[in-house]
């Protein structure tokens, strides 16, 4: 059914992608069961991992749903909730990043503020268990996109708010592409990476200290500092990411 995958595009981003287009081209309609995982490495090419990111992805998107012991299933099509492109087709990468980070600057403040009222010991462990999955990552080489974006999402989760956990995982998917191009940015100084290490650090902190107030500043200073390093960055970094494509659709 499909044809191995390769090239300088992670593998997660092109699998998910693939998998989303047999969906949005109805080749996979409602109700259709995605191949087994294993029969998506055979075909693919990739590991079990790959594969479990991309589903994941798509899972968190809406667009199919894991049934136990019966596999993954296509959902029914949705209206699309939001259209981002309509006003930034214009928009240069640098301009979409900091629109990003504005959106991102709104939500996540007020997530912290409600995290830290209602979060259980269980909740803070799940954050303090996504801020060293970063670390890992990092050390690894890897870009952290994923982990950040899992800290963030543990912090909506801990809520309890389920509109706020459903937005924040839309807008994770919808802006991925953003939050790697502002880690790219951060990965290319030590102190950057180590300013937004103990930025992430004072918003559990503050969460985990029950300070309310203090993890929505936090947060949003997180914000505030991820813009600030935006726009200090170099005319080079910004030629060079010209190249990436910032999209503000849904598609992974």
């Amino acid at each position: 059914m499909f044809s191995k995958v390769s090239g300088p595009v992670r593998l997660t981003d092109r699998v998910a992608a693939l998998l989303w287009e047999e969906i949005e081209s109805g080749r996979l309609a409602e109700g259709d069961k995605l191949p087994t995982e294993v029969e998506l490495v055979k075909q693919l090419g990739v590991s079990r991992t790959v594969v479990r990111e991309a589903v994941s992805r798509l899972r968190n998107a809406g667009l199919v749903e894991p049934r136990q012991g019966l596999g993954v299933f296509v959902m029914p099509r949705r209206i699309r909730p939001l259209d981002l492109e309509a006003d930034a087709e214009t928009a240069d990468t640098k301009s979409k990043v900091l629109q990003i980070v504005e959106v991102r600057r709104a939500m996540e403040g007020e997530a912290a503020y409600l995290a830290a009222t209602r979060a259980t010991p269980g909740d803070c462990a799940r954050m303090r268990q996504a801020l060293a999955a970063i670390d890992a990552a990092v050390v690894a080489g890897g870009d952290g996109v994923d982990e950040d974006l899992a800290f963030h999402r543990s912090i909506a989760e801990s809520t309890g708010n389920a509109v706020m956990v459903s937005t924040v995982r839309y807008l994770g998917e919808v802006l991925r592409s953003g939050i790697r191009v502002t880690r790219a940015n951060e990965a290319r100084r030590a102190d950057f990476i180590e300013a937004v290490r103990q930025e992430h650090h004072a918003i559990l902190a503050a969460i985990e200290a029950r300070d309310a107030k203090a993890a929505r500043s936090a947060a949003r200073s997180h914000m505030k500092h991820a813009a600030s390093r935006l726009q200090d960055a170099d005319p080079v970094f910004w030629t060079e990411t010209e190249a990436v494509d910032v999209d503000l659709d849904t598609t992974p």
